[in-house]
């Protein structure tokens, strides 16, 4: 697959409604709920083996499905800062409060 990414204005408005329609097509926290839930289920080892694979996939599923989500909203990114100039951001750490 390839990529083609041409300069373009983005107002913050047509950002906002592009992550909305991502939120449509995949809600990134249901999707990692819904991946703990599986683990959990499959760690506990209560389950027939045809009952863990059918979960299996199902985490590979929404694996992949996430996988993608943040790999568009990675690339909507790059096209922002490009659109600003280009300026990169100083990184920062958080602290844990401990």
């Amino acid at each position: 697959m390839t990529l083609h990414v041409t300069r373009c204005s983005v107002t913050p408005q047509a950002a906002t409604d592009s992550v909305m329609s991502t939120n449509k097509a995949i809600n990134l926290e249901k999707s990692l709920s819904r991946l703990e839930e599986l683990v959990e289920e499959l760690e506990s080892g209560d389950l027939p083996l045809d009952k863990a694979m059918k979960k299996f996939e199902e985490g590979i599923r929404l694996t992949r499905g996430c996988q993608a989500a943040l790999k568009e909203a990675e690339q909507k990114v790059d096209i922002l800062l490009q659109s600003a100039g280009g300026e990169e951001l100083a990184e920062f750490e958080i602290e844990d409060g401990e």
